[in-house]
């Protein structure tokens, strides 16, 4: 994370995000703090559920006193089995619990900044004891941002209504983010009587850099891998049917239950790749990238590592190319 820090800084890219799948999401961002001067550093994203809010709000106090304002915190619900069977934790009505989250976390700052007593009474969420021993000093950064993830209307609501930002999920097109998303998050804007420039829209975008043909190759493969991953769980299911492609949805899903993940890439075809991911040069990807996301996204990353010392000619050329 240091030499990756160091190398996106003096790239000029503006930010890292991290991800909660097989590593624990905020500890590397101390790292990528201390390593870099002017990047971004946030969750996409942290799972909240599992933790308390009062936990949530600890650790996105100091990495926000340590990043010197730069911290993101990107919260995302995860799915019924992962909560109940990978954490061991109760599902119960995520939209409205993850609202419940945001305002208690929200509570907990306000209390350090102000030095007042806490009181959050929410549906999920009760909060009521905090002592000078366990409330850490007030700090200039105390307006720390939150992004929230989701595919569905009511999470894109919820991010309108009352967050910084949104992680659209990677496995989207272009029709799902205009037909969809987008009206959905201005619905949210409009309940809170918000402009679009109150809230980033970001998200991880499938490219397949294509100079050399066995690296575009593997690539590829690993695109299509991933996105019939997703295309095999329910919450992503309304992407696919958008689009018209739900009993390919249903197939994969067959397979995944079966636990046969070697030949659910088999099942992407041309035509949803070429919906789903960009394939151009490292010099042409902005270009392909400003053009389709342009009025749809603020904020946009490559779904795969930025590596220091791999590809470097073509990360420094998608840098140059990035004017956003």
């Amino acid at each position: 994370m240091p030499a990756l820090a160091r190398f996106a800084d003096e790239l000029g890219f503006d930010g890292i995000w991290t991800f909660e799948t097989s590593h624990e999401p905020y500890l590397p961002l101390v790292l990528a703090a201390e390593h870099s001067r002017r990047l971004n550093i946030g969750t996409s994203i942290a799972v909240a559920f599992p933790r308390s809010p009062t936990i949530t709000a600890q650790i996105a106090w100091d990495l926000a006193r340590f990043s010197q304002g730069r911290f993101i915190l990107g919260l995302g619900t995860q799915v019924k089995g992962h909560n109940e069977r990978r954490f061991g934790v109760k599902w119960e009505h995520p939209v409205d619990k993850m609202r419940d989250y945001i305002l208690a976390v929200r509570s907990v700052w306000a209390s350090w900044q102000h030095q007042t007593r806490l009181n959050y009474q929410g549906e999920f969420y009760k909060l009521t004891l905090m002592t000078p021993f366990f409330s850490p000093a007030p700090q200039q950064y105390s307006r720390i941002p939150i992004f929230v993830a989701g595919v569905n209307r009511r999470m894109c609501e919820l991010a309108g209504e009352l967050c910084e930002g949104f992680h659209v999920h990677p496995l989207h097109t272009e029709r799902y983010l205009r037909e969809k998303i987008l009206p959905n998050i201005e619905s949210g804007l409009a309940k809170s009587g918000r402009a679009r420039s109150a809230i980033e829209l970001s998200s991880s975008i499938f490219v397949i850099p294509s100079d050399e043909p066995e690296q575009a190759a593997r690539y590829e493969a690993d695109v299509r891998q991933q996105i019939a991953f997703y295309a095999s769980t329910p919450p992503y299911r309304p992407v696919f049917d958008l689009e018209g492609w739900g009993a390919v949805a249903d197939q994969l899903k067959a397979l995944a239950a079966a636990g046969n993940w070697q030949e659910m890439a088999g099942c992407v075809t041309d035509e949803m790749l070429d919906r789903f991911a960009l394939r151009g040069t490292w010099v042409e990807l902005p270009s392909l990238l400003r053009q389709k996301y342009s009025g749809l996204l603020d904020r946009v990353s490559y779904y795969f590592p930025l590596v220091p010392g791999e590809n470097e000619a073509g990360w420094r050329a998608t840098a140059a190319g990035f004017t956003w």
